[in-house]
């Protein structure tokens, strides 16, 4: 093989020349150092990777088969029906500080419904509404409208009262 030696420096007076400003004489500053020869190694040996091999290598644990949970089937219980139903409801409201006056009933029995309602409509005369609904002939009403002996009392809206000033004077301004 070859070994490069470091290279040597050298110096050289340096003079005026004129025009063509300083420089110096004879060569250059840097030389190489002569090359030696050195004789090949005998051998090459590459370093040697230490790594322990695996004592002993395992398969994976296998999952254990899981069973999908029981379905429980539920018991479906009908709503109760009744072939024939039955009911009955009514009010009256008679308020004499505000006047209103209403009422209504009505009944069942199976798939007829029977009933009436009445109230006082706003020109003092009572209307009544009498109703029946059945599977074949559907939704029927017959109004009545009959004036009332009394006039209805109706509550007068309260109004307040407030006195204005004895005297105002907004100032004079010029």
């Amino acid at each position: 093989g070859l070994v490069g030696a470091p290279a040597t420096l050298s110096t050289a007076p340096i003079a005026y020349g004129g025009y063509g400003g300083y420089g110096a004489y004879g060569g250059s500053l840097l030389r190489a150092a002569p090359i030696a020869r050195v004789a090949s190694p005998l051998a090459y040996a590459a370093p040697v990777a230490r790594v322990a091999a695996p004592l002993a290598y395992a398969a994976p644990y296998a999952r254990a088969a899981v069973a999908a949970p029981v379905a429980v089937a539920k018991t479906v219980v009908a709503d109760e029906y009744d072939p024939n139903p039955q009911y009955s409801f009514g009010y009256d409201v008679q308020d004499g500080l505000t006047g209103d006056s209403k009422n209504q009933v009505e009944s069942r029995s199976g798939d007829v419904v029977q009933g009436s309602y009445s109230l006082v409509d706003p020109d003092g005369t009572r209307r009544t509404v009498e109703y029946t609904a059945d599977p074949i002939n559907g939704f029927n009403a017959v109004v009545h409208r009959e004036p009332l002996v009394a006039k209805a009392v109706v509550a007068a809206p309260a109004i307040a009262k407030v006195h204005a000033p004895l005297a105002y004077s907004g100032g004079y301004l010029h």
